[in-house]
């Protein structure tokens, strides 16, 4: 069942009903009663590094303890919230408190709104799960994704797609909304990977025909020959030219298909007009959940699959500083 209860930042606060539960105090006080997870921008982090979010009908304050999940327990820097400003958070209504003016303002804690996101993954969340994602920061090494009220999720480098990139930012932008598939599950950290949502290689090879010129990126340059992606999960391979780089856009003549090889031969036309901006991914699977995936042919020589029972806990890796749902 899709999760609608707890969402990346960002995807709740222009919904209807997001702004008709903080309009009012009478609707937030409703809120309060229910647990509803709402968000609204974040104007100002004061001295004490209270976060001051803006409201319709009064202020509301979310005290820095509550700021987010670790911050009281000294795991969580405080750039997590500093960072938090001119951006939606997610919160839950603690409670109401007059001011030193005696204006009445909200009282609010991001930190019981990732708590309850959290218990939520921890009941429901399996290996093999796809759900939907906001990617908030790119490393040399992988994404960091908001899988929910700003709980993070890292997509190594290598879960990205077949097709092997340099750095993140040739796949990915931060603030874009993805799907991902939950890769492992260890120590209460997640990994996740979109590669296996991206098609198999009949799958994307299907979208190609022999005889036909097309674009496509040089992702590696090789000795032996010049490594060219068609899709995220599709590459072929051309003969050397020396004036070309990692990174270009290619026009290319797609002389064979083999699918025995899993191979694409191609011959390299021209340098094309170069992307701005990675292409929107194109999901052959958009949501429920996957024990196994077959990126190969079935004659082919060479099996590639992802079983995500069988994922080692090494596989996600990353700095003592990331941010996670544990």
């Amino acid at each position: 069942m899709e999760n609608t209860t707890f969402l990346p930042e960002g995807r709740r606060i222009n919904t209807a009903e997001n702004a008709a539960a903080i309009a009012s105090y009478e609707a937030l006080a409703a809120a309060a009663l229910e647990g509803c997870v709402l968000e609204a921008p974040v104007r100002l982090c004061d001295a004490a590094h209270d976060l001051h979010v803006t409201l319709p009908c009064m202020e509301g304050v979310i005290p820095h303890e509550e700021g987010a999940l670790g911050i009281a327990e000294g795991t969580t820097r405080d750039i997590a919230l500093i960072s938090r400003v001119g951006k939606p958070v997610a919160f839950t209504v603690s409670g109401f408190e007059h001011t030193e003016d005696g204006s009445l303002r909200a009282v609010l804690s991001r930190r019981d709104a990732q708590e309850r996101c959290r218990a939520h993954y921890r009941r429901t969340l399996h290996t093999g799960d796809i759900l939907s994602a906001r990617v908030t920061r790119l490393e040399s090494f992988g994404a960091f994704c908001d899988i929910g009220c700003g709980l993070t999720a890292l997509m190594p480098i290598a879960g990205m797609s077949v097709s092997r990139i340099s750095h993140p930012r040739d796949r990915l932008q931060v603030g874009q909304d993805i799907l991902a598939v939950v890769s492992s599950m260890e120590d209460g950290r997640i990994c996740l990977s979109q590669r296996e949502l991206l098609g198999t290689w009949e799958e994307n090879v299907a979208r190609f025909a022999q005889g036909e010129t097309v674009t496509g990126i040089v992702r590696s340059v090789e000795s032996y020959g010049v490594f060219i992606e068609l899709s995220p999960n599709l590459a072929g391979l051309a003969e050397p030219r020396q004036e070309l780089q990692v990174g270009q856009c290619v026009s290319v003549y797609i002389k064979s298909i083999l699918p025995e090889k899993m191979k694409i031969k191609l011959i390299v036309i021209d340098i094309a007009t170069p992307q701005r901006t990675p292409a929107p991914p194109h999901y052959f699977i958009k949501a429920g959940h996957i024990d196994r995936w077959v990126y190969s042919p079935a004659d082919s020589r060479k099996l590639v699959e992802s079983v995500f029972e069988k994922i080692s806990e090494n596989t996600c890796q990353t700095d003592e500083n990331s941010v996670y749902w544990g």
